[in-house]
């Protein structure tokens, strides 16, 4: 039995023991819901504005990407194509046989071998001017048929480049690359108007070389005409012998 006198001995550390293990009030962990409440709201915000600078950056790259697709150009180019068509049908302007396509070749031709004849011409001019006329009309028609036979090779080529100038078109990720597509649509059908308007001015030579001809020799005919009934000049009966009688 505990005696008395050790009795406040035995409740101060009782009491030391129990303030020791029960925190102090600096200790104890204080929940503030509202508190709690304005830091969450302050989080997503903040979360909100790294997601619209997110959709910012990917907006942006996607414009970038954009204008790429807009500035690159076509794959595909007829231009060379394009080119040589037009060389072909230059060469065989360029080539065009005695009378070509040269002012100052036909003012001389309509005024010496065209012009109309003469009285003080010898019948050996005469006939030199008409064969020169004919081989002139020959030529003029040769240099149509040439033209004529370039034009329509062409065409085959010419549905090729438009064939792959259409199917590059319809792939085309860009309005550059449309637009190129269209220009090179435009450069075929010019190539063929330029072959066309070739052809025509090829055949139209030929026509008028035949015409000037034909209107030459009528009269070049009625000079002959004039001096064969010329007096002194015409049919001259004169005895013929034959098998050596």
């Amino acid at each position: 039995m505990m005696r008395p006198r050790h009795l406040p001995a035995v409740s101060a550390l009782a009491i030391a023991i129990a303030c020791a293990a029960s925190p102090t009030s600096s200790q104890l962990i204080v929940f503030d819901p509202n508190n709690y409440a304005q830091n969450v709201l302050t989080a997503a915000r903040e979360l909100q504005q790294i997601n619209n600078q997110i959709t910012s950056l990917q907006n942006q790259a996607q414009m970038l990407i954009n204008q790429a697709k807009n500035l690159a150009s076509l794959p595909y180019s007829s231009l060379q194509q394009l080119e040589q068509s037009i060389q072909r049908t230059q060469q065989l302007l360029a080539q065009a046989q005695r009378i070509a396509y040269d002012i100052n070749q036909i003012d001389r031709a309509f005024s010496t071998t065209y012009a109309p004849v003469s009285a003080n011409e010898s019948d050996q001019a005469l006939i030199a001017n008409a064969q020169t006329r004919w081989q002139n009309s020959v030529a003029g028609l040769q240099d149509a048929l040439r033209v004529q036979a370039t034009v329509v090779g062409n065409l085959d080529t010419h549905r090729k480049e438009m064939s792959a100038v259409v199917s590059s078109s319809q792939g085309a990720t860009g309005t550059l690359q449309a637009s190129q597509a269209g220009n090179q649509l435009l450069g075929l059908q010019a190539q063929q108007l330029a072959d066309l308007t070739a052809a025509v001015a090829a055949q139209g030579r030929a026509q008028n070389l035949e015409t000037a001809q034909r209107t030459a020799a009528q009269d070049q005919g009625r000079e002959q005409l004039r001096r064969f009934l010329a007096p002194g000049r015409g049919y001259q009966p004169s005895t013929v012998r034959m098998f050596h009688q």
